[in-house]
């Protein structure tokens, strides 16, 4: 199994970030009933205001290959295209478990 982390710092006012996590949030939610290869997958939206970082998610996976499948995917090209003009940093690591 394959666990795929990814962290993502996004730019606006606090208001504004949080509606934009909101968002991609309820999208990542939708796209195991679509993509086969995804196991599982949790979001989380920072509720520190002490911190930088404004969505986690972790997604699982059988393998490194179906790590790509799920990135590749059409529903998961849509969701990521939320984040468009408002992503300032990501972070992943993606590792065998």
């Amino acid at each position: 199994m394959v666990k795929h982390i990814v962290t993502f710092k996004l730019t606006g006012t606090p208001e504004e970030r949080k509606e934009v996590a909101t968002r991609f949030k309820n999208a990542l939610l939708e796209l195991p009933a679509v993509i086969d290869v995804l196991r599982s997958i949790e979001v989380g939206i920072n509720e520190n205001p002490a911190e930088s970082w404004d969505v986690v998610l972790t997604a699982t996976v059988d393998c490194m290959a179906d790590v790509e499948t799920y990135a590749k995917h059409p529903a998961h090209v849509a969701a990521a295209g939320l984040l468009a003009g408002h992503k300032a940093d990501r972070a992943c690591v993606d590792y065998t478990c």
